[in-house]
């Protein structure tokens, strides 16, 4: 834009219109400048960041990698064919199973989707 288009626009009946725009201007300018200064303050009194000899190392032994094994489920007993409550249950526990294996998917056999039919 040329400098004449502003004078015109400085000039003419708008003058409110462009007087407000500079004022919202410096207010979002303002806020944004306090803004920042508040998030100095804050991080100012949060605690330091730890030291490289403070933060955690790797145990002697080297890295610990999961370990995983087959368990079986405990079995919910019948009680004559009525539904037993949460209360009736005892407590929920599991055992070793004896083959380790792992299960694998089977072609034909049920995948995550429906029943493992053609469609």
């Amino acid at each position: 834009m040329s400098t004449a288009t502003f004078v015109l626009a400085a000039t003419s009946v708008n003058v409110g219109h462009v007087v407000g725009a500079f004022i919202g201007g410096l207010v979002i300018a303002g806020a944004l400048i306090w803004a920042f200064w508040f998030g100095m303050r804050v991080r100012d009194r949060e605690l330091p960041r730890p030291l490289p000899d403070e933060q955690p190392h790797l145990p002697e032994g080297g890295a610990v990698h999961e370990a995983s094994e087959v368990r079986e489920p405990d079995e919910v007993p019948m009680d004559g064919g009525r539904r037993l409550m949460p209360h009736e249950l005892h407590q929920a526990a599991s055992r070793t199973g004896k083959d380790q294996r792992r299960r694998r998917w089977m072609p034909g056999s049920s995948g995550s989707f429906g029943s493992g039919g053609l469609g």
